[in-house]
């Protein structure tokens, strides 16, 4: 194995496969496996300034995502099943998001039609850009009074499920024949936060690139097939804004697919999902603490082993902590509510003032975001690279899916 000298640089699930463990990849492979975690950086080795590109050349990827969210917005507003369904007490419902709807429609096109490389500069800025902002933009909608009645219950659940992960990953791979380094990678990324957790784990395991390649493939598939999966069986066993917040936060692999999950299912929903994810994400500076520790006493005797620099300050992104000053801000009552009145056709004033609350226009902006950018994620999914990391690791992956998930439901069950 290589002697590894690096600095760490994650930004949680929305980070990026492209890696010095993975340069055995084709440029489409990285693309492809790294999507799902947004922003598409290296993680392990140092950054290169990044080669500026002209504007012109995002517009083509930020126009077929912009237009497929659109066209998934007109979808979701379809006064017919499933689209439109009638609730309880005769209220329409909308039970497909456009934000699910969005993927859906980019992944078809990108497996079905030979898109143009022009495009995938535009999806990856959009998805680089505005991932982060609509995370952040999310927490203007949570009142942190939420803790008070769920808190302690939520900790516990995210506590109990990243062990039945990381544990439940490794022998779930080794039952499926999988190698001990693949296993303990599915596990990490399964338990907190997808890809960077795999690629923060992989240097303190002395992983090859093969182990990062089917851990990858696999946790993504898989957290995307939950992303899909999880909010039709919460309608279908009918659990509450908290509990499936609390569901989708604790067992969903990536940040971005437990945002549209989580917003799926209701606002609410999307809020306390966030949370509990970011409190996932926040999980994964003191598993890296752990294994570099034993890495570090693993190669003390050998003066040619492995040697790492990690910067532990750089792995709660900055989003992390946008996100919780903008809940805090909400909290105290601090958005105000906006009230103006239009300027009327017939000159002066119109007679009737307008209202927004800053609050909601936080939720409904990082709604659009979202959207827009699971468009993009999409665009950029390359099914035929995820199905092709083999059989056993997909079979781990799947088993471990669903294990963390119902060990979360289980919980939720009881303790919600």
């Amino acid at each position: 194995m290589a002697r590894y000298s690096s600095a760490l640089t994650l930004q949680d699930d929305p980070t990026g496969a492209a890696s010095a463990f993975a340069r055995s990849l084709s440029a489409e492979a990285l693309l492809s496996l790294g999507s799902m975690e947004g922003l598409l950086t290296h993680v392990v080795e140092p950054v290169a300034a990044a080669p500026a590109r002209p504007w012109v050349k995002l517009v083509p990827g930020y126009a077929l995502s912009i237009a497929i969210a659109g066209v998934a917005y007109l979808l979701h507003e379809l006064p017919i099943a499933p689209f439109t369904v009638v609730g309880p007490g005769g209220i329409l419902r909308h039970p497909v998001s456009a934000a699910i709807i969005a993927i859906v429609i980019g992944l078809l096109v990108r497996n079905t039609l030979a898109l143009p490389d022009a495009l995938k500069p535009g999806c990856k800025s959009a998805i680089r850009t505005f991932i982060p902002i609509a995370i952040v933009l999310t927490g203007g909608g949570l009142n942190l009074a939420v803790l008070s009645t769920v808190g302690v219950r939520a900790l516990a659940v995210v506590i109990v499920c990243i062990a039945i992960a990381l544990v439940g990953g490794y022998y779930l791979g080794r039952l499926c024949k999988l190698s001990r380094k693949t296993s303990l990678l599915i596990g990490a990324g399964t338990a907190i936060c997808g890809n960077s957790a795999i690629v923060a784990t992989a240097p303190l395991i002395d992983a090859e690139d093969d182990d990062i390649v089917l851990s990858i493939g696999t946790v993504n598939l898989f957290g995307l097939l939950a992303m899909l999966a999880w909010p039709a069986m919460g309608q279908a066993i009918s659990l509450g804004n908290e509990a499936f917040g609390v569901w989708a936060g604790t067992s969903i692999h990536a940040v971005p697919q437990v945002f549209a999950a989580g917003f799926a299912y209701s606002a609410d929903s999307g809020t306390l999902a966030a949370l509990v994810k970011l409190v996932r994400v926040a999980c994964l500076a003191p598993m890296v603490f752990l294994l570099a520790l034993i890495h570090s006493k693993r190669h003390a005797s050998d003066p040619a082993g492995s040697s790492l620099v990690v910067h532990y300050a750089r792995l709660l992104p900055w989003f992390v902590w946008g996100f919780m000053i903008l809940s805090l801000v909400n909290t105290f009552g601090l958005l105000p509510t906006l009230s103006f009145k239009p300027i009327s056709p017939l000159g002066g004033f119109a007679p009737e003032s307008i209202t927004i609350q800053l609050s909601a226009l936080c939720t409904a902006v990082a709604n659009l975001l979202l959207t827009m950018d699971m468009a993009a994620i999409g665009l950029e999914v390359n099914l035929r690279q995820l199905v092709a990391v083999g059989g056993q690791a997909l079979l781990a992956g799947l088993l471990s899916t669903i294990v963390l998930g119902a060990g979360s439901l289980l919980l939720v069950l009881i303790l919600f």
